[in-house]
């Protein structure tokens, strides 16, 4: 079967939203075009003073964490304008220099593990407990991580949705200091000059365990740049087997059912290559 059928998320309608944005804050800013990759989209803006921004949905909830984040030496956006538009929260943020890598290397794996490290027990001093993590093995997730297409996909998919439910029956409590991305691949930094200069789409940031940042970027170069899983197995060398198993769980999960619902057979195959090595 395809993903024809199946629910899809939407793109971003720059136009829409910069119309919106004047009518509730009196702010006209001016679409200049989309930014290159990822599967939702964003676009870049202008002010009326000549600034230039990136437009995209997100979660102010974050900001704070990219300010303790850039004070690690991370460098990430500042949030300049949010508004709540049609059910969604709408980000204008800083424009950070650089461009997604068009060429995934060494150099640039090994400084998104010293990211990974920057950001470890950064938030061993937050003030409240942090919020449950949820990796969606047993039920959908918000628009991801949706059981239902791995189970009509049939054959391999199915078979990995079993696994899935597999480790989720046996998920261990997990918890952590550490600020973690959550969406942690080379397509959400930035780099100039073969020197990374920002993370960006911090959506789903939070207070968890780093190691599940590691394995989304070990899971990534499988598909990406496979030459190069060497270096994020050695980041995650004596790392918590059980948890690295769960993050696994849910990276295949995430992946081949957004393949399936959003892409062709042939990625939807690529993406279980590489998922199933880990049931292993």
């Amino acid at each position: 079967m395809t993903g024809d059928t199946l629910p899809r998320s939407s793109r971003l309608d720059p136009d829409h939203l910069v119309a919106r944005i004047f009518e509730i804050t009196g702010v006209r800013l001016t679409v200049e075009g989309p930014c290159p990759g990822g599967e939702v989209g964003a676009a870049y803006v202008r002010w009326p003073d000549g600034r230039r921004s990136v437009l995209s949905e997100g979660n102010s909830r974050v900001s704070p964490l990219l300010d303790q984040a850039r004070a690690a030496g991370v460098p990430t956006a500042k949030q300049e304008l949010t508004a709540h538009i049609d059910g969604r929260r709408v980000l204008v943020q800083q424009r950070l220099p650089g461009v997604p890598p068009a060429t995934i290397d060494a150099p640039l794996v090994h400084q998104m593990v010293a990211v990974n490290t920057r950001l470890a027990g950064l938030l061993s001093r937050a003030p409240s407990a942090p919020r449950p993590v949820e990796l969606h093995l047993s039920d959908d997730g918000p628009g991801f991580c949706l059981h239902k297409p791995l189970l009509e996909y049939g054959g391999r998919a199915a078979r990995l949705l079993d696994w899935v439910h597999e480790v989720a029956a046996e998920l261990p409590h997990i918890t952590g200091d550490d600020l973690v991305h959550f969406d942690f691949h080379p397509h959400n930094v930035l780099v100039e000059s073969g020197r990374l200069t920002g993370v960006i789409d911090w959506d789903g940031a939070t207070r968890y365990d780093g190691t599940f940042d590691l394995v989304t970027l070990r899971f990534t170069l499988g598909h990406q740049a496979p030459h190069l899983t060497g270096i994020a197995d050695e980041a995650l060398r004596g790392r918590d087997e059980a948890r690295r198993r769960a993050f696994w769980a849910h990276m295949s999960l995430r992946q081949v059912d957004w393949s399936i619902r959003h892409h062709d057979p042939a990625t939807v195959e690529a993406w279980l290559d590489v998922a199933e090595p880990g049931i292993s």
